[in-house]
């Protein structure tokens, strides 16, 4: 590949990457600019294995289909597979507020108040969701309402279970009425139940995202096998006609894996307690 050639390819992948960049700014609501300068930091190192990579594949086969085809492989490939993070840490969170519905409701037996029981059960809490009960204990200690604190602590947990068993400290906070510690039992085997239901979810879900990774990686594989075993075989993609038709068969990979992405992805339900306007800010 001569310097021409290289240089126009360096354009192409710059100007691509240009056009990406105006689309999620466009679509994308502003953000802090401390926050856009963290996920900016993150990005960086991937945007560079996948201009590094679209580079050497342009070297080695000279297909510029090819070589967006990876880059934008190595971009999308954290976005592929990112349920597999976030199903975990809500499966985490859902059993830390499991059990710490249930050691309230322990903690209420014994003729306890709210006020008292929620930094006695704070302390022995999960680390899921030990942050947001430390913030609820120091509102409660800066005399902050019972029911303005634990409204914020359903912000803080953004979580839609948890705003069940929120719903109902908020209730009783308020009411002062009997029967806290049989709804907090009912919720409890709830969030169990939930629980089970989800992790049989996300073994299936997790079975998909394993498939998926094997038909890239046999996909691959026999891309780089016939490449160095039979170069004659892939011939035709050096012309024109071959790059157009390189680029419908990676374009039909595209819609797969999104398709695939869609199928993994968990679909949250709506929130009981709605986000104030200070948490949207």
């Amino acid at each position: 590949m001569d310097v021409t050639t290289l240089a126009a390819l360096v354009c192409f992948v710059g100007l691509g990457a240009a056009l990406w960049l105006l689309a999620v700014a466009v679509v994308r609501p502003p953000q802090p600019p401390i926050k856009t300068a963290l996920r900016a930091l993150r990005v960086l190192p991937r945007a560079q294995a996948a201009l590094g990579l679209g580079l050497l594949v342009a070297v080695l086969t000279r297909w510029p289909v090819a070589a967006v085809a990876a880059a934008g492989l190595v971009c999308s490939w954290p976005w592929l597979f990112a349920g597999a993070g976030a199903m975990k840490a809500r499966l985490e969170r859902l059993e830390a507020l499991a059990t710490w519905t249930e050691s309230l409701k322990d903690t209420i037996a014994g003729a306890i108040g709210l006020d008292e029981a929620i930094p006695a059960t704070a302390t022995g809490a999960s680390p899921a969701i030990r942050p947001a009960l430390d913030r609820l204990v120091e509102r409660l200690r800066a005399r902050e309402p019972l029911h303005t604190a634990l409204r914020r602590l359903a912000e803080d947990l953004d979580d839609p279970s948890a705003d069940l068993v929120v719903a109902a400290l908020i209730l009783n906070a308020r009411l002062r009425g009997p029967g806290l510690q049989a709804t907090l039992q009912a919720l409890a085997a709830s969030t169990r139940d939930e629980l089970d239901l989800r992790r049989k979810v996300d073994a299936g879900r997790r079975a998909l995202r394993t498939g998926v990774k094997v038909i890239v990686g046999v996909t691959l594989g026999f891309v780089v096998a016939l490449a160095a075993l039979d170069s004659a075989y892939l011939k035709p993609y050096d012309t024109l006609a071959g790059q157009v038709v390189l680029a419908l068969v990676a374009a039909i990979f595209a819609a797969a894996f999104l398709w695939l992405r869609t199928l993994a992805r968990d679909p949250s339900a709506g929130r009981l307690l709605a986000p104030t306007a200070e948490a949207r800010r």
